[in-house]
């Protein structure tokens, strides 16, 4: 009888146990099963990349301006920028007239239609001031020599000669003294240039002379503090002159100096060698 029990017991519980089972198996296949994004953790977002630091522009003086300045434009071999400096500036005002006409304000209100000319030919433009700012010799010429293809251009008005009339100055002659390193003095920078200069300056001379009578036909020589830190072939363009009593005078020149160095720099193209770096010898 007990057997009879025992066995009666053993088969309750291996039914009960099957039924369990079969219960646990139809709740695991009844279970919606997970797809791989839900089993799958997502991959972690790749960090931001940090932003590209801008290059200065040229034109904030070194500008002007410069900038050029250049944004996001490679520059091309040969020559293909200009350094456009408007003398004075600041608590400078350059030569002054007695009708009140200062230097330094009529060079800035010149290098907006010198810079219009330059860049119809194709030209980058950076400034060396904007505004009524004084940037420093050695600013001006750091700004020429930190380009790459560029030349550069000064612009004035002085208190004598012919009204009306204009002048390409390059620097005087200097004999080219460098180091036991091959590396020129700050202050003869220019030295290395001054061939350049000179085939520059013709040309921009020629133009004038041929839109402003009693204009000399070549290119002038003089000691110009601008030129002579400059690494590159440069030219100081002076008109005539303050002491006129009407302004008017003057701002009807401006035309025709901006043609004639937008013209002249695009003619100096075939002549300019292009320096293996900023500031390099040609």
């Amino acid at each position: 009888m007990l057997l009879q029990v025992r066995n009666i017991l053993r088969i309750r519980s291996l039914s009960l146990l099957g039924l369990l089972s079969a219960a646990l198996l139809a709740a695991l296949m009844l279970s919606p099963s997970q797809t791989p994004s839900e089993t799958q953790q997502s991959a972690p977002a790749a960090p931001p990349s940090p932003p590209t630091a801008a290059a200065p522009s040229p034109q904030g003086g070194v500008a002007g301006t410069m900038a050029s300045p250049f944004g996001s434009q490679a520059q091309q071999n040969g020559l293909n920028l200009v350094v456009l400096d408007p003398a004075h500036g600041g608590t400078d005002p350059g030569a002054r007239g007695t009708g009140g006409i200062r230097e330094s304000e009529i060079v800035l209100d010149f290098a907006i239609q010198v810079r219009r000319a330059l860049e119809l030919q194709g030209f980058q433009v950076v400034q060396t001031r904007q505004g009524n700012e004084n940037p420093s010799f050695d600013d001006r010429s750091a700004t020429a020599n930190a380009q790459r293809g560029g030349v550069f251009v000064t612009l004035h008005i002085s208190s004598t000669g012919l009204p009306g009339t204009a002048r390409v100055y390059v620097n005087s002659q200097m004999a080219p003294v460098a180091d036991s390193n091959g590396l020129i003095p700050w202050d003869r920078a220019q030295a290395p240039f001054l061939g350049l200069s000179r085939t520059f300056g013709d040309l921009v001379q020629g133009f004038l002379a041929q839109r402003f009578k009693g204009s000399p036909e070549t290119a002038e020589t003089a000691s110009v503090r601008q030129l002579r830190t400059t690494a590159a072939p440069a030219i100081a363009v002076e008109l005539s002159s303050v002491t006129i009593e009407d302004r008017a005078e003057l701002d009807r020149m401006a035309p025709g100096v901006a043609d004639a160095i937008a013209r002249g720099a695009a003619a100096f193209r075939p002549s300019y060698v292009v320096p293996n770096s900023p500031g390099a010898l040609p």
